[in-house]
């Protein structure tokens, strides 16, 4: 095989791996305390952290946060046995609970779209389990062992805050075992063992890309063990099979020339990816980029590798939509050093049956750091709208005046972008018919 496509094989190893050790080593960061410590945002494995505020410009473990609910996060393993999910009734508010499997793949999701106001008690199971649903549950099958759940609670702000922590309080996991038909007898246990050497500070994305290539394949074989590919990958494993890569493998005998391309590809990877966005981009519509499909990547490993780095747990359409900007309405790079407007005609904001909202970016896809602490604003910051019923939101990074900080969106000084995040969102916007309107550079 020539060295042009050994280095070519490599890269689509790269993308191929990505999710699975983003997942190994967002889960470490995010796992490796004794017990549950909501304030750092962790908590050990199959226990839930509930974070009790919206992130700010600290938060740096996912990328592409969101500021319009609180999470409640939890990383499963379901190796051993199953686990039960019982939640609280939600009334009227947003909801959902979405599960990615640990190749980012949404595999179950309950909330207010296909549930109404509460649902369960749901019994999350992965690939080895053997057993019966026990009666009066669902069952919600992972095809992996390593799960993530990202429970999304919709919230109007800090006086809200003290409501959507007691409904977090009632989204509880407890082991099969432990069930006795009142989740609240379940205490999760605590001093749990921590491992040794765990990375609970640096950006999982920065753990990731830090990785040669040896120890990149080393952690995706290991993590495909209990996690296995999906029976479509067989064609790519075959074709990958001369770098070692399998379940379990031991990838200690690679020839130098195999060492060398992955290597390549790991030192290569992160700017693939941002070549990947850029294309994407690229074949935007009206500076707005919208990437559907997402949640369900089938063998599309480009796209997965794509919104894990940019959009790390994103949802199925149907539950939300994030038409992302890059550029202006004449295709100019979004900057701080400029003044934007995005401008809605009356009737024409965004079509939902949730709420939308515009939430901004840094250059590293996290919370832009502002005097104000907002980080998205949307259809319930109220806003200030036109006597003809238009809206404008001033997209810019000085405070445009105490008569205009109600639609104010502050971006940083330098490179920025933009998601217009869509929550349960109309046919309209599901099928393009609707689509948002251009930024436009005002100074």
């Amino acid at each position: 095989m020539p060295d042009e496509s050994l280095e070519e094989l490599a890269m689509e190893c790269w993308l191929y791996g990505y999710p699975l050790v983003t997942a190994a080593v967002t889960k470490t960061a995010m796992t490796a305390v004794p017990a549950r410590d909501d304030a750092r945002r962790k908590a050990p494995v199959n226990q839930f952290c509930y974070m009790r505020a919206t992130p700010d410009a600290s938060f740096t473990e996912v990328v592409s946060p969101n500021a319009d609910t609180l999470y409640s996060s939890a990383w499963l393993d379901l190796s051993e046995q199953p686990l039960v999910l019982t939640l609280p009734d939600f009334g009227d508010r947003f909801w959902m609970v979405p599960i990615l499997d640990a190749w980012s793949n949404v595999c179950a999701v309950v909330g207010q779209r296909t549930h109404g106001s509460s649902g369960g008690p749901f019994l999350i199971a992965g690939p080895s389990w053997p057993g019966k649903t026990p009666p009066g549950m669902t069952l919600l099958s992972s095809p992996t062992a390593v799960n993530w759940i990202i429970a999304r609670y919709a919230t109007s702000g800090p006086e809200d805050f003290p409501a959507v922590n007691r409904l977090q309080d009632g989204t509880r996991l407890t082991p099969l075992s432990e069930w006795t038909g009142d989740p609240a007898d379940h205490t999760p246990p605590t001093d749990v063992p921590v491992p040794a050497g765990a990375d609970t500070t640096t950006a999982p994305v920065d753990q990731v890309h830090a990785l040669d290539g040896r120890a990149y394949v080393t952690l995706l074989a290991e993590m495909m063990t209990d996690n296995p590919p999906a029976p479509a990958d067989a064609p790519l494993l075959d074709r990958l099979a001369p770098l070692g890569i399998a379940p379990g493998a031991r990838p200690d005998d690679l020839r130098p020339e195999a060492v060398a391309a992955l290597d390549a590809a790991a030192r290569n990877g992160p700017g693939t990816l941002r070549t990947l966005l850029a294309r994407a981009e690229a074949a935007n519509s009206g500076g707005w980029t919208v990437h559907r499909g997402l949640g369900d990547y089938g063998t599309d490993y480009a796209k997965r590798a794509l919104i894990t780095r940019f959009g790390y747990g994103a949802n199925l359409d149907a539950d939300a939509l994030y038409p992302h900007a890059t550029t202006d309405s004449e295709g100019r790079p979004l900057d701080g050093a400029h003044t934007y407007v995005l401008h809605f005609d009356a009737g024409r904001t965004p079509p939902v049956d949730g709420f939308w909202s515009l939430t901004m970016m840094n250059e590293r896809q996290l919370f832009a750091d502002n005097p104000l602490d907002r980080y998205a604003i949307g259809d319930r910051s109220g806003m200030r709208t036109g006597t003809d019923g238009s809206l404008d939101i001033l997209v810019q990074h000085e405070n445009p005046g105490p008569d205009r900080e109600s639609n104010w969106l502050p971006a940083p000084a330098g490179s920025f972008n933009v998601f217009l995040r869509l929550y349960r969102p109309r046919e309209a916007a599901l099928t393009g018919d609707w689509t948002p309107p251009a930024l436009r550079r005002t100074g």
